[in-house]
């Protein structure tokens, strides 16, 4: 998976950097929202637009693995818990174990750390899969700190742009000695477009990153629930020893 993070921010980087020749051409084009956009980007302050850029394009990389990640670590528990127990039943401590190995996800991991101690009894099952729990939590949570770093980082860079942007405007009234608005209004426009980008991209990480957050709850949830749920089928199979 941290092969895959990579390929995508290359990705995201070498498209961003191939298409800026056409970006340039595009932007000269009147009408659609798109070139307006362009535009405008390119009408910003380069230093910090490019700034906001990058988070954005890290940022939508380590959404875009998680997302992977979270997909392919969602289990039909109500399924797996059902075969565990047909195998339990027949006394088949080994090949439920084998159906928790072959099964992705952390619930599977879990309750093959369960399966693992079933000599020891009920309570060493029931510590084992608390403790490799809160191991497979911190796995699913892996790479949220850094899309919280750039939600936060975005419209920080924005408002700093906004803040030299106007220092600059100043300037350069200083130097022409008139208040008039054709002086200052280059200088504003960029100060806020630099805000406006920074904002737009922590709302876009924003929406990936509660998807992320609710998508983690709902697997914690059944992980919970297939942890409680396995020790109810061993004792009803009568494995403990």
């Amino acid at each position: 998976m941290r092969k895959l993070f990579v390929l995508l921010a290359v990705f995201m980087f070498a498209s961003y950097f191939g298409a800026i020749e056409v970006v340039a051409q595009d932007a000269a084009d009147e009408g659609g929202a798109l070139q307006t956009l362009k535009q405008y980007f390119i009408e910003g302050d380069w230093k910090f637009m490019t700034l906001v850029l990058v988070c954005l394009i890290l940022g939508l990389a380590f959404c875009i693995e998680r997302i992977i990640t979270l997909n392919l670590a969602t289990t039909n528990t109500d399924k797996l818990l059902a075969n565990i127990d047909e195998r339990l039943a027949d006394n088949d401590v080994e090949g439920a174990k084998e159906l928790c190995r072959s099964t992705p996800g952390p619930t599977a991991s879990v309750l093959h750390e369960g399966l693992k101690n079933i000599g020891d009894g009920p309570v060493a099952v029931e510590k084992a899969i608390v403790s490799y729990g809160a191991v497979q939590m911190g796995l699913l949570e892996k790479g949220l700190v850094w899309i919280s770093l750039f939600i936060a980082i975005a419209p920080m860079l924005g408002f700093m742009g906004t803040v030299i942007g106007m220092i600059q405007a100043f300037d350069r009234i200083a130097e022409v000695g008139d208040l008039s608005p054709a002086v200052v209004a280059g200088g504003i426009k960029v100060a806020l477009l630099t805000t406006v980008f920074g904002l737009v991209v922590a709302i876009i990480l924003q929406i990936f990153y509660n998807y992320i957050v609710s998508k983690i709850d709902s697997i914690t949830g059944k992980m919970e629930a297939a942890s409680l749920a396995i020790v109810d089928v061993m004792a009803k199979n009568n494995v403990f020893k």
